[in-house]
C-alpha cells in the first residue's frame, strides 16, 4: 500500500515487505511533524475520517454486551474515537514502521523503529484542516433514506451522506422497487403480526407509532424535525417499553432517567448527543408525571444544540437528529410541550395486563432482542418505505399544522396514506386534554369570569380575593383554581402579575385573558373574554 511518497529532501512513506506495510521515515522534530501530518492525511492508518476538524478512527467496541431488555442502552457496534497522541502512537505502531536513521557503534547508519514523542504527536493533531480525510457525520446501525430518495443499505462509508453504516444484523438488500406481493407481505407482517396485540386506544395511536418507527430512517430525506413522542398507558405491563425498545433496537438507543431539574436535563442532553444513537428514551416516568420543561421544548424545535462541555469552558454544537421519546403511565404535558408532543396511548382495560396470553408473536419483548428478528422487522419497514419512494414519496395535505413539525407530519402522513394506514394524528384534539398547564389556566380563567364577569381587576385585587379571610365568608372563592407558587403558596402580587402577563391573549380552550394599562393608577388590569361562536 503506497499512501504517499514524499520528495527526496523530506522523510517519506514507502511500502516495504511482502505485506505492503508502509515505512514512515522521520528525522528532526519539524520534519517528523510534517511527515506524520502527511501520514495521517493520506490515511496510512485505516478507517480514519474527520469530524468537525478532528481526525477520528472508527473502532470496534470490544466486549460490549448486547441489551437483555428493551429498556436498556443499545450502543452501536462501532465508535469514532478522536485521535489523541496516545492513540495515534498506538495506531502508527500497529499500521506502519516509523523509522529514523541512527549511527551504530561501528559508525554505520542503520534504521531504528521509534515511537514519536508525545509533544510531536500533539503538534501533528493540533490542526483542524484535514483535506485528505473523508468527512464522517455519523455512525448508523440502520439503513437510511438519502436526500435524493435512494436507500443507503450497503455497510461501510457512504460518501453522499458522510454516514458509516455499521450493521450487526445480516440482511439481504431490499429492492428499490418492491413487488406488490412483497409490499402486501410487509404490510401484513407489521400490522397483523408485529403490532397486532398492542392495546391501542385508537387507530391513531397505532399510526402515530408507525410514524415514530419510520422517522429515524427517512429523516435524512425529509430533513424535518420530529416532535417529542409520548408512549403512554393506563396500566403497567401494557407494552409501552417494548414499543420504545423496538425503535431503539433498530437505530441505537440511550435510556435516560427523567429529571424535573432543567439544569440536570440540559447536561444529560449534551452528554447523550455526543453518542451515535438514533433514539433517546426517558423510560418509565413516575405515574402521572407532567412533562413540562423549557429546555426540552427548546431542544425538539431546534436543529442544533449548543452547550458547554462538562468540566470545560468550551462550547460544543451537535446536530439534533435524534428521535426523543418518553414512556410512562397516565402521563400529562405542560407548558410548551403540549404543542410539541405526539401521543401513542395504550389501554388494556383489564386488571392484570401482564397476564394476557395468546399473542401472535409470543414473548415479543425477548423475541425482538434477537438480531435475526430485528432484521425481519427492519426489512418489512424498509420495503414499505421504498414502495412509498418508488411512488414519488407522496405527502399529505390533510394533516394538521404543527408549526416546526408540519413538514414531518406531511411526509409521514403521505407515507401512511400511501399504505392505507388510517388515523395519523387523529388523536391530536383529545391529547390537548392531557395538557395540565392549559387545563389549569382554563379552570382559573373560567372561574375568574364567573366571579367578576367583565370587571377589570388588578393583580393586587385578584390576590386579595384569593385570601380565605377575604369577603367571601372564609371560603375559597376560587375553588382551588387560583395559581400558586412552586411551594404551593399564594404568589406575591408582583409574581402574580408576571404569571398573568405571560398568559395574555393566549387562548385556553374557549377562554382568553385580556389586559390593559390603567394610566391613571399606573397598573395593569385584567379580564376574561369567552368565545361564543355564532349559532348556525
Amino acid at each position: 500500500m503506497t499512501e504517499a511518497v514524499a520528495g527526496p529532501s523530506r522523510p517519506s512513506l514507502r511500502p516495504v515487505g511482502p505485506d505492503g506495510r508502509p515505512r514512515v521515515r522521520v528525522g528532526a522534530a519539524p520534519e517528523t511533524i510534517r511527515v506524520l501530518t502527511d501520514a495521517v492525511n493520506s490515511r496510512v492508518i485505516p478507517h480514519t475520517y474527520v469530524t468537525d476538524g478532528t481526525p477520528v478512527v472508527i473502532e470496534v467496541v470490544s466486549g460490549a454486551a448486547g441489551p437483555t431488555a428493551g429498556d436498556e442502552d443499545v450502543p452501536l457496534p462501532l465508535t469514532a474515537s478522536p485521535l489523541r497522541p496516545p492513540l495515534l502512537a498506538a495506531l502508527l505502531a500497529e499500521h506502519a514502521d516509523v523509522i529514523r536513521l541512527r549511527v551504530n557503534e561501528r559508525g554505520e547508519q542503520v534504521d531504528e523503529e521509534i515511537s514519536p514523542p508525545a509533544h510531536v504527536l500533539a503538534a501533528v493533531l493540533a490542526r483542524q484542516s484535514w483535506t485528505g480525510l473523508p468527512v464522517l457525520r455519523r455512525i448508523i446501525s440502520t439503513p437510511v433514506l438519502r436526500q435524493d430518495g435512494t436507500l443507503l443499505q450497503t455497510p461501510g462509508y457512504d460518501e453522499a451522506t458522510g454516514f458509516f453504516l455499521a450493521s450487526s444484523r445480516p440482511m439481504e438488500p431490499v429492492p428499490d422497487r418492491p413487488s406488490a406481493a412483497q409490499v402486501a407481505a410487509s404490510r401484513e407482517f407489521l400490522l397483523e403480526r408485529f403490532l397486532r396485540d398492542f392495546p391501542w386506544r385508537s387507530a391513531a395511536d397505532r399510526a402515530n407509532y408507525l410514524a415514530m418507527l419510520v422517522s429515524p430512517i427517512i429523516r435524512p430525506y425529509t430533513r424535518s424535525l420530529s416532535p417529542f413522542g409520548v408512549i403512554d398507558a393506563t396500566m403497567p405491563g401494557s407494552g409501552k417499553t417494548i414499543l420504545a425498545g423496538c425503535v431503539g433496537l433498530l437505530v441505537g438507543q440511550r435510556v435516560l432517567t427523567w429529571t424535573d431539574s432543567d439544569d440536570e436535563l440540559r447536561k444529560s442532553i449534551t452528554t447523550v448527543l455526543a453518542d451515535a444513537v438514533g433514539v433517546v428514551v426517558f423510560d418509565n416516568l413516575i405515574e402521572g408525571a407532567v412533562i413540562d420543561s423549557a429546555v426540552l421544548a427548546r431542544l425538539v424545535t431546534e436543529r442544533t444544540w449548543t452547550d458547554r462541555k462538562l468540566g470545560t469552558n468550551t462550547a460544543s454544537t451537535y446536530a439534533n437528529d435524534r428521535l426523543w421519546l418518553a414512556t410512562g403511565n397516565n402521563l400529562r404535558t405542560g407548558g410548551d410541550m403540549a404543542s410539541r408532543a405526539v401521543w401513542v396511548r395504550l389501554d388494556p382495560d383489564c386488571p392484570r395486563p401482564e397476564a394476557r396470553t395468546g399473542f401472535t408473536i409470543p414473548n415479543l419483548d425477548s423475541w425482538i432482542l434477537h438480531p435475526a428478528n430485528q432484521a425481519t422487522v427492519l426489512r418489512h419497514v424498509l420495503t414499505l418505505i421504498l414502495d412509498w419512494t418508488a411512488a414519488g414519496a407522496p405527502t399529505s395535505s390533510r394533516v394538521p399544522e404543527m408549526r416546526q413539525f408540519t413538514r414531518w407530519a406531511q411526509h409521514l402522513g403521505g407515507f401512511l396514506d400511501h399504505h392505507q394506514i388510517p388515523g395519523f394524528l387523529a388523536n391530536a384534539e383529545s391529547a390537548r386534554g392531557l395538557d395540565d398547564d392549559a387545563a389549569e389556566w382554563r379552570a382559573f380563567l373560567l372561574r375568574m369570569r364567573t366571579l367578576y364577569g367583565d370587571r377589570r381587576m388588578t393583580a393586587h385585587e385578584l390576590r386579595q380575593s384569593a385570601e380565605t379571610a377575604g369577603g367571601f365568608g372564609g371560603t375559597d372563592p376560587w375553588a382551588g383554581t387560583f395559581p400558586l407558587s412552586s411551594s404551593g403558596r399564594l404568589p406575591t402580587v408582583r409574581s402574580l402579575g408576571k404569571l398573568l402577563t405571560g398568559q395574555m391573549d393566549r387562548w385556553r380552550g374557549d377562554a382568553v385573558l385580556r389586559s390593559v394599562i390603567d394610566s391613571h393608577a399606573n397598573v395593569r388590569r385584567y379580564w376574561v373574554d369567552i368565545h361564543n361562536p355564532e349559532p348556525r
